[in-house]
């Protein structure tokens, strides 16, 4: 079922991005034991705890992403899936969920990753999509977007100002809206990192993750709690948001502006509370950096054969940090989002 985060209504589980109240929406099951399928190494592995028909899943599924250790830090390569970007587990979810409801038209606003993951899920699955982009937007998720036959749609403003378009052209074609900012059936697709964290290393004490719209950070927060509801851990690990300067929504908004992580320049994002509460459950916290970190971040990735975008360098940056103000544990993990393009 799906349960309204602020009133606790429950809906049947259809493709519905908010509550009439206003509240965001996740997806409640109940499971009893945590048995990954053996015969998969890919998504797929995890079928039985995804709100999905089989019979509607994508041709290629997003792989499982190792765990590299690299001068005592731990990384997950989670920009290793086909399109490059994290956010093919969640499409992938999300595109077996439009198919099964026999929707063939969608509209999304993204800076470019989840732009990417759906123009080319949306191909080989036989679905019509509109990208509302700013023009802002780096060139080679552009071409990319061009090539994968989606229909963009350029916008003269900020992130935000992108959002607000693409909504307004749904309302006015009644094509649905399938934002990855409230879509509960993406977040079923990021809860997968958790499971394979936990598989590849156990519980991690903290995680270092992007943090704009929360996708990434919502989705390993409801992984590790399903594992702890199923009894299969004792302890949710520690989830640290890392956020871009002046584009903060959990911490303090800086003065100065982060322009090289345009992946997670969102300041206002809808499921800002949901957030609020997984920093809340899993005793974790918000940490900002700006340009000349996360440019650090990203050279020293480089230099060690991470070919990331800068965005996902801002957790390496965080950590960073967090280490300097003496707050990291030691025993961290950090989420690599996205490749370079």
């Amino acid at each position: 079922m799906l349960v309204c985060t602020k009133c606790g209504r429950k809906f049947e589980e259809k493709f519905l991005l908010q509550c009439e109240c206003g509240g965001t929406l996740l997806v409640r099951r109940n499971y009893d034991s945590f048995l990954p399928d053996p015969r998969f190494f890919d998504i797929r592995r995890y079928l039985s705890y995804l709100p999905v028909d089989a019979s509607f899943l994508p041709k290629i599924p997003p792989i499982i992403t190792p765990v590299v250790e690299i001068e005592g830090i731990e990384f997950k390569l989670d920009y290793l899936h086909p399109t490059g970007s994290f956010k093919d587990r969640g499409t992938f979810v999300t595109i077996a969920k439009l198919k099964e409801e026999g929707i063939s038209e969608v509209v999304l606003d993204s800076s470019g990753n989840a732009a990417l993951s759906l123009a080319f899920y949306s191909m080989i699955s036989g679905i019509k999509v509109h990208i509302f982009l700013s023009y802002d937007a780096k060139p080679g998720k552009i071409s990319a977007l061009m090539n994968l036959n989606a229909k963009v749609h350029f916008v003269e403003g900020d992130r935000m100002k992108v959002h607000d378009s693409a909504l307004e052209f749904s309302k006015a074609t009644g094509i649905p809206y399938v934002t990855h900012w409230l879509n509960p059936y993406f977040i079923e697709g990021t809860k997968t990192i958790a499971f394979e964290i936990y598989e590849e290393i156990g519980v991690p004490e903290e995680i270092f993750i992007p943090t704009g719209s929360g996708t990434a950070l919502l989705g390993v927060w409801k992984g590790f709690k399903e594992l702890m509801e199923i009894g299969e851990i004792e302890r949710l690990p520690k989830l640290i948001a890392v956020q871009a300067e002046g584009f903060e929504s959990l911490c303090p908004r800086s003065p100065r502006i982060n322009k090289l992580a345009d992946g997670i320049a969102i300041p206002n994002p809808p499921r800002l509370e949901d957030m609020k509460k997984a920093l809340e459950e899993t005793g974790g916290y918000c940490i900002s950096v700006g340009e000349d970190d996360t440019l650090a971040a990203h050279h020293w990735l480089k230099a060690r054969g991470l070919l990331v975008e800068e965005t996902s360098a801002t957790a390496l940056a965080g950590y960073w940090k967090a280490r300097e103000e003496g707050i990291a544990t030691g025993n961290s993990l950090i989420l690599l989002t996205g490749v370079k393009r």
